[in-house]
C-alpha cells in the first residue's frame, strides 16, 4: 500500500484501515485492493477509520456505516478548524452503536489531539466590518483627489421611534468616518405620502446625492412598496426596490448575456440588500468555501432571507429555504454546510440541529429577559449560541456579528454609486 499509494501511512492507520474493509467490501479477498480503496475513499479523516475498526467491536455482526462515510467524505471538505472534534462529537456522541469509541474516547482524543470541550471559531463582525470602512475611507478620498467628487448619503426618517433614531445616529456616524457626506430629513409620523415622494423627486434630480435610505418601518397610512420603488434605482443603496431585487434574481445563464463576477460587490452594476450582502462578505473574508456547499436559509423574507438566498446561489451553492411552513426543519438544517438564521424567533436553533462542523450566520437580533442585566434584558441570535458553538466550526455572535455589516455595506453602496456617476 505505501508503495501503490506513494503516501505514508502510520502502522495503526493501516490496520484500522484491514479491520475496516469487514464491513466495507466482505466480497473482495486480497487484502491490498482492500487497504487501497478505504484510502481512496476516506481522503484522510482518521475517525472514520478508528469508527470503522470499532464497530467491529460491537455485537452487531454487520454495521452498516455507509451514513458514516458519506458525512465524513462531506465534512472533510469543509474547512473549519474543529472539523475533527466534529467528527468526534459525531461518532462518540451521536452515533449510539459505538460504545467501544465512548468507552476509549480519552485515548482517540489524545490520538487525534483535540479536546471535547473545542468550541467554534467566532466570525468577528465588528473586526471584518472596521476593516471595510478603513477601504472605504481610502476610496472616499482617492476619488475626490481624481475626480472632486464626494459621495452623498440621504437618510429618511419618519416618526419617533427610538431604535429607528438610534440606526440613523450610527449611519450619520459612519459616514463622518469615512468621509462622506450625509443628509438627514425627519419627518413626524402624520407626514403624508405624497410629501414623502416628493422629497424623493428631489433627491433623485441632486447630483450630490449618490444614495437615499428610507429608514423603515413607515407609518400604516404610507405605503411602503410605493415609496421604497419611486427612489431612482442608481441610488437605492438599500437594494429593496423591486428593480434592484428583479436584477438580483437574474441568473443571466443565457447565451449572449453578460455574465456578472458575483464573488466581488464592487463590480456587481447594480445596488443588494446590505444585511444579506454583510452575511455573505463575513463568509469571504473568513475563508469560507461557499462552491459546491449545502447552504441553509432559515426565513424567506425580502430584507435578507430572499436576497441571500440569491446571493449564495450565484456563488455555485445548493440553497434550501426554511420557513414557518417547512416539515422537519431540524433535519433539513442539519445537512447544511453554511446556516444563515435569519427567522427573528430567539435562539430557535438548537444544537441538534447542525452538522458538525457548520458555519453559522446568525443574523437574527432578539431581546430576552434577563434580571442579571442592567438593563433587564438582553440580546441574543436566532441560534442558541452556547450550545451551537460546542458543534459548528465558525459562528457570528449577536451582537457584534452581522450588525456591523449593514452598516458597512451601506458605505460601500454609496460609494459604488458616487463612482458609477463619474464614470
Amino acid at each position: 500500500v505505501h508503495k501503490n499509494e506513494n503516501t505514508k501511512f502510520s502502522p495503526f492507520s493501516i490496520i484500522l484501515k484491514l479491520v475496516a474493509r469487514h464491513h466495507f467490501f466482505p466480497n473482495i479477498q486480497s487484502d491490498i485492493p482492500h487497504c487501497a480503496k478505504i484510502i481512496q475513499l476516506s481522503k484522510g479523516p482518521r475517525l472514520l477509520l478508528v469508527a470503522l475498526a470499532a464497530s467491529s467491536h460491537t455485537s452487531k455482526p454487520k454495521l452498516n456505516l455507509s451514513s458514516a462515510l458519506a458525512f465524513s467524505r462531506q465534512s472533510f471538505l469543509t474547512n473549519t478548524r474543529n472539523l475533527r472534534s466534529g467528527y468526534l462529537h459525531f461518532f462518540v456522541e451521536a452515533a449510539p452503536e459505538f460504545n467501544f469509541l465512548r468507552r476509549h474516547s480519552r485515548h482517540i482524543q489524545r490520538y487525534l489531539k483535540v479536546k471535547m470541550t473545542e468550541t467554534a471559531q467566532d466570525i468577528d463582525g465588528k473586526s471584518i466590518a472596521a476593516t471595510i470602512r478603513a477601504e472605504v475611507k481610502a476610496e472616499v478620498r482617492k476619488i475626490l483627489e481624481e475626480n472632486g467628487k464626494v459621495p452623498g448619503l440621504a437618510v429618511i426618517l419618519v416618526g419617533n421611534r427610538t431604535d429607528s433614531a438610534t440606526y440613523v445616529r450610527m449611519k450619520k456616524k459612519a459616514c463622518e468616518e469615512c468621509g462622506i457626506s450625509s443628509f438627514g430629513y425627519e419627518f413626524p409620523t402624520t407626514v403624508t405620502q405624497d410629501e414623502l415622494l416628493g422629497t424623493i423627486r428631489e433627491l433623485n434630480e441632486r447630483a450630490d446625492v449618490h444614495g437615499i435610505l428610507i429608514q423603515l418601518p413607515l407609518p400604516e397610512h404610507i405605503d411602503e412598496n410605493a415609496v421604497l420603488n419611486s427612489v431612482e434605482r442608481s441610488k437605492d443603496v438599500d437594494g429593496l426596490t423591486a428593480l434592484n431585487m428583479a436584477s438580483l434574481c437574474s441568473t443571466a445563464t443565457h447565451l449572449g448575456n453578460t455574465r456578472i463576477n458575483w464573488a466581488d460587490f464592487n463590480q456587481i452594476p447594480f445596488h443588494i440588500a446590505c444585511t444579506p450582502q454583510g452575511c455573505i462578505e463575513l463568509l469571504n473574508r473568513s475563508g469560507v468555501e461557499i462552491r459546491g456547499k449545502n447552504a441553509v436559509v432559515i426565513g424567506r423574507s425580502n430584507l435578507v432571507g430572499l436576497p441571500v438566498s440569491m446571493l449564495l446561489m450565484h456563488r455555485d451553492a445548493t440553497v434550501t429555504i426554511v420557513h414557518s411552513k417547512t416539515e422537519n426543519a431540524p433535519d433539513i438544517v442539519s445537512k447544511a454546510d453554511i446556516v444563515v438564521a435569519a427567522a427573528g424567533r430567539a435562539e430557535m436553533v438548537k444544537a441538534n440541529w447542525l452538522k458538525p462542523g457548520c458555519v453559522i450566520i446568525d443574523v437574527g437580533i432578539n431581546s430576552v429577559d434577563d434580571p442579571s442585566s442592567k438593563k433587564g434584558y438582553r440580546l441574543v441570535g436566532d441560534v442558541d449560541y452556547e450550545a451551537a458553538k460546542n458543534v459548528a466550526g465558525m459562528i457570528t455572535p449577536v451582537p457584534g456579528g452581522v450588525g456591523p455589516m449593514t452598516i458597512a455595506m451601506l458605505l460601500r453602496n454609496t460609494l459604488n454609486s458616487c463612482r458609477r456617476s463619474c464614470n
